[in-house]
Order: C-alpha cells, then sequence, then structure tokens
C-alpha cells in the first residue's frame, strides 16, 4: 500500500482541529510486493515560531524532486515521504504567551502556513507529523523508557551554555566569543547567543555509541572514494560534513547529551515519563519523529530513511545524536543524511530576527510554483554552498524555461511545419509516430553513450544524427545525477538538451520551403521525441508543467517512467500531426 495526500499526491490544505492528529490519507494499490521496503525520504522536522520563509521551501522542494524521481525510476516501489512540524519548547511557548493564546492554539494556526506552503509548491509528501499529536508522544515515551530500561538514562546536574535561539545545549568546545559584542559568547555551527546555565535534568550516555559511529561514517567515506555500485553519498552528504563529523569524532569525546528541562522552565512540551518535575528536551522530542512518523514501535518495513535532507546548520543533530539514540535502540542508521546549504540575503541567513526573510507563497505567487522550483533546483541544488537569493535571477530562469521548453513546443507545432510534414508523409503506408521514428532511427548510429561531460559543451551538435546519442542518454546521466543527490546536474543536462534542440531547430529551419521536405519530417519527429523525453525527465522538477507537456503529446501515463524515456521507447499521440501546442507557462502581470 502506499499514501498520498490530496490530488496528485499532495499535502492537502486541512483545517487543524483544536486536538491535532495527522491528516486525512488516501490509499492507493501498488504492484510491489508487501515485503518490498519503500523508499523513505525526510525534510527537517520544521520549528514553526515564525511562518516560514524560503528555506523551508528549499528543503521541501528537494525533497519533494528526489522522492517524484524514485516514483518514476521505480514505480512499483512505494515512497514515504514525510515532514512536519517541532512544536514544543521555550520559545513557542514564550510566543504564545506574548500573543495571549494558548500554545496548541498557536501551534495549530501556524503549522497550517508549514501545510499550505507544503500544497501551494506541489510537494507530493505522503506523512505531515506534529509532534503535538498523541501517536508522536507514544513514542517518544516508549523510546524513553526504552532507554532507562538500557541503562543508558540518567539524573544529574547540567552546568553549561545554552541557546534559546537554537534551544540547544553546546559544550565549550562548540563555543567562541562573539565577533562584535564583548562578554558574548556563540555557538560555533549557527551563530546564536549562548548564555552559561545550570539546572538538574535527565543526561543520555553519549560516550559508549563513539567508536561505532566513527566506524560507521569512517565506511561510508571508504565506500565513496571507490564509487563502490555508482554511489558517493553514503553517510552524510555534501563530502565536507562528512570529513568534519569524522575529525569531531577523532578529536573530540562525545560528552553525555541533557535531554530534558525542568518543568518549572519549560511546561509546554512532552513531561518525562514517570518525573512530573521534568519535560523532554525539545531536540530529542523533535528527532523522533522520524520513528513516529512511520508508526514506531509498531511493525513496519520503511525504517531506515534512505535520504534524510536538512539544513548545514543541525548536521551534528541528525549525525551524531540521533545515529546515537537509533544505535541504543538497536535500528540501523539512515542511509544517507543531505545537508544543503543556505539561502541567504545580502550573503547573511535569512531569519525572522533580520528581517531578511523572503515570502515563498509570494514568490510563488508572482512567477508560478514551477518556475520558483526551477530556480531553487537549478541555482540551489548543489547543496554545498550558500546562495544569495535574487529576484533578477529568479526572473532569469523563468524566463529560461519559458523560452527553451514553452516555446520549443509550441514552434515545432506550428501549422507550417505542420503542413510541410503532412505533405512529406502523405504517400508513408504507415503514418503514426512510432512507424515513422523507427524509419528515422534506423539509419542512425546509437553505440555511443555520452557521460555527463558531453552535456556541458557550448555549441550544439550541427546535425540531428549528433544530437541524437545526447538525447538517448539523457535518461541514464539524469537517473546517475539523481542517485548522487547532484540536483542541479540532472537538471543542467536536461536544460542543455533543450538547448542544442532549439538551436537544432533554428539552423535546420523545416518551416523553410528551402529546405528539404526529408528536413521538415526528421526535424519533427525529433522535436517530439525530444519533449516526450524531456516532459518524462522533467517530471520531478517541474510537475505540473510536465504533466501539461505529457498530457498534450499524448504520452500514455504507464509510459511516463525513466524506462521510457529512451529514443523510440514511448509514444505520443498515433497521429502524427494530431499533437497541439499548448501554452505550458503563463507570465504574471508585470514579470
Amino acid at each position: 500500500m502506499c499514501m498520498h495526500l490530496s490530488r496528485g499526491g499532495c499535502l492537502s490544505s486541512v483545517v487543524l482541529p483544536r486536538r491535532p492528529r495527522a491528516p486525512r490519507l488516501r490509499r492507493c494499490n501498488t504492484t510491489s510486493s508487501p515485503t518490498e521496503k519503500p523508499f523513505y525520504i525526510t525534510t527537517p522536522i520544521f520549528y514553526p515560531n515564525a511562518r516560514p520563509h524560503i528555506g523551508h521551501l528549499y528543503s521541501l522542494v528537494t525533497a519533494d524532486i528526489i522522492a517524484r524521481y524514485q516514483r518514476i525510476l521505480n514505480p512499483t516501489r512505494p515512497v514515504v515521504f514525510l515532514t512536519g512540524t517541532d512544536e514544543h519548547g521555550l520559545k513557542m511557548q514564550q510566543t504564545a504567551l506574548a500573543k495571549g493564546v494558548d500554545p496548541l492554539d498557536w501551534c495549530n494556526t501556524i503549522s497550517t502556513e508549514f501545510h499550505k506552503l507544503a500544497q501551494r509548491a506541489d510537494v507530493s509528501g505522503t506523512v505531515f507529523m506534529r509532534t503535538t499529536q498523541e501517536s508522536h508522544k507514544q513514542t517518544v515515551r516508549h523510546v524513553w523508557r526504552s532507554l532507562v530500561a538500557g541503562g543508558l538514562i540518567y539524573k544529574d546536574t547540567y552546568e553549561g551554555y545554552y541557546s534559546t535561539t537554537d534551544e540547544s545545549f553546546y559544550p565549550s568546545s562548540r563555543i567562541s566569543p562573539h565577533p562584535t559584542l564583548p562578554n558574548t559568547m556563540i555557538a560555533t555551527e549557527t551563530g546564536s547567543v549562548v548564555e552559561w546555565s545550570r539546572e538538574v535534568n535527565y543526561k543520555f550516555r553519549m560516550s559508549p555509541f563513539r567508536d561505532a559511529l566513527l566506524a560507521h561514517y569512517n565506511h561510508a567515506a571508504a565506500l565513496n572514494a571507490q564509487a563502490k555500485d555508482g554511489l558517493t553519498v553514503r553517510g552524510v552528504h555534501p563530502d565536507s560534513h562528512q570529513l568534519r563529523i569524522i575529525r569531531d569524532l577523532e578529536v573530540e569525546p562525545l560528552e553525555d547529551l541533557s535531554i530534558s528541562r525542568p518543568r518549572e522552565r519549560i511546561g509546554w512540551g512532552i513531561g518525562v515519563p514517570d518525573d512530573p518535575t521534568q519535560t523532554v528536551y525539545v531536540w530529542f522530542d523533535a528527532l523522533l519523529v522520524y520513528l513516529s512518523g512511520i508508526g514506531y514501535p509498531g511493525t513496519g518495513n520503511a525504517w531506515p530513511p534512505d535520504v534524510q535532507v536538512i539544513g548545514k546548520d543541525i548536521v551534528r543533530f541528525h549525525a551524531i545524536y540521533l545515529p546515537a539514540i537509533l544505535s541504543a535502540l538497536k535500528l540501523p542508521l539512515p542511509t544517507t543524511l543531505l545537508a544543503h546549504a543556505h539561502w541567504t540575503a545580502n550573503q547573511k541567513k535569512m531569519s525572522k530576527s533580520l528581517g531578511n526573510a523572503t515570502d515563498p507563497m509570494q514568490a510563488m505567487d508572482d512567477y508560478g510554483v514551477d518556475a520558483v522550483r526551477f530556480y531553487l533546483a537549478r541555482v540551489g541544488g548543489r547543496f554545498r554552498d550558500d546562495v544569495d537569493w535574487s529576484e533578477e535571477q529568479l526572473r532569469k530562469h523563468a524566463d529560461q524555461s519559458r523560452n527553451l521548453l514553452g516555446n520549443y513546443f509550441l514552434r515545432v507545432t506550428s501549422r507550417v511545419i505542420k503542413n510541410r510534414v503532412r505533405d512529406a508523409i502523405s504517400a508513408a503506408q504507415d503514418k503514426s509516430f512510432n512507424g515513422l521514428l523507427s524509419r528515422q532511427l534506423a539509419n542512425v548510429d546509437l553505440s555511443q553513450t555520452p557521460d555527463i561531460s558531453a552535456y556541458a559543451e557550448l555549441d550544439a551538435p550541427r546535425t540531428t544524427e549528433a544530437f541524437l546519442p545526447l538525447l538517448d542518454n539523457l535518461g541514464g546521466v539524469v537517473s546517475g545525477c539523481m542517485r548522487n543527490l547532484e540536483v542541479a546536474e540532472g537538471l543542467h543536462a536536461i536544460v542543455q538538451v533543450l538547448r542544442y534542440a532549439n538551436t537544432l531547430l533554428t539552423n535546420l529551419a523545416p518551416w523553410s520551403e528551402g529546405k528539404s521536405a526529408a528536413i521538415a519530417v526528421s526535424s519533427y519527429l525529433t522535436a517530439l521525441e525530444t519533449l516526450r523525453i524531456v516532459g518524462i525527465l522533467l517530471q520531478p522538477f517541474l510537475p505540473s508543467t510536465a504533466a501539461k507537456l505529457l498530457g498534450a503529446l499524448g504520452v500514455p501515463e504507464m509510459e511516463r517512467t525513466v524506462a521510457y524515456a529512451r529514443l523510440g521507447r514511448g509514444s505520443v499521440k498515433e497521429d502524427v500531426l494530431g499533437v497541439k501546442g499548448v501554452k505550458l507557462f503563463s507570465v504574471p502581470a508585470g514579470k
């Protein structure tokens, strides 16, 4: 069974009740084996202390692209795609108090904003989990009691640095002086101000798991270096984060982790089992959503996550703290942690406090959902370096997608070209698309298999025969990129093929009476096949636009998978001249 939310598998808009619960899910059948492990992908569990900004959309769209690609790569394998909100902690408590509302009422209000963002962005999540849901609380209590039974939780006095902004304790080794404020310390990783704190709480014994975690990441790094099975993203990706984690584990002891706060300081949270004076620490609580979202400790086969998408500022929580807890529970560790960089404004991280956050809903209203998704993937899909948000660049990339794809579709389906093709094929016995394309491909050498470097060439192929091998191998190249989470590189290869196709069409000029009828037919068939293959591969990136394109071409639903993204492998409308160009993109007013 697989579960999807709302139409198109997207997170649906719901009116959140006073008592939190998961959105209703619509079940659908698949042909997969009931024992086959689903592809399990997660986003960060967003802390909804303020309305979402473009960074939240970036995480959602990144995970959605990966999830959607898995669905068209292996359509019989279910995909479990979890996102949600982390709703406990001091900041939520303080914000609700300042607004004069009950904390849960505030959580219901603000969590809805994240739900709406996912729906608006066409995110195909299957589970939206909230830490205020009773099922999550049950998972937290179960894990707590399991760790107590294993002798891994004890009560002690904590004395050290604490960040209210991050809701996190930090050891002295991860603290540094503020660059401008005297007598002020900050967390090195996040830049948040920390204060000295002393309190009684519960701690989780981390030291027993140091050697196992170090061995895990060293092994992952060694396999990546060998590119075993073609994969280079085991452990933490990009590898700079993994190398830092390995270095930290080698040189620093794993200090025991505070996992509760006194109830008198934080009342808004899950109570520690059997101790009414303590509240479960918000990060410990939130990290367990990845388990509660799939029903742990109930039976199921989704665990472990195949990919966890997070921001680079929370790597330590996901690469050290969560794996230590999982190891204590004797659960396998996630396969890959994708730690993306940040979107910035004037080289500063977007945040509510700085007032520099971009409204993702407004951006999608102004330029269209798929245009924003295209920009996030094209510019932000390398994940290694921070990227400055630019409305000028967003407009440029929106124009690029409209020109290379939308205008190309309208050009090749023009009446002038169709009339020339109609005259040229009038005597043909088989006038179907597949029949005509088969005859064209009979004389094309497709034995070469271009690699990714071939799609970096600036000069377009001069002939159809030189272009077709690039088109034929595009699906394999994009799949290789997506397997290794090189989202921008995969999309770049698609864009390059569209560039080549546009240039080739211009150079061959099939509409010209001065060109032979054979060129008109060849150009038309090549263009339709280009649009079919590109349409399949663009589904994860531009889901609405790709669906519109494939529908206009008449590509059957069952032929919209990666397996059909090869020359002559799939079909369009039987009547080759029956394909009508449609407007794929709308141009927002004033943009």
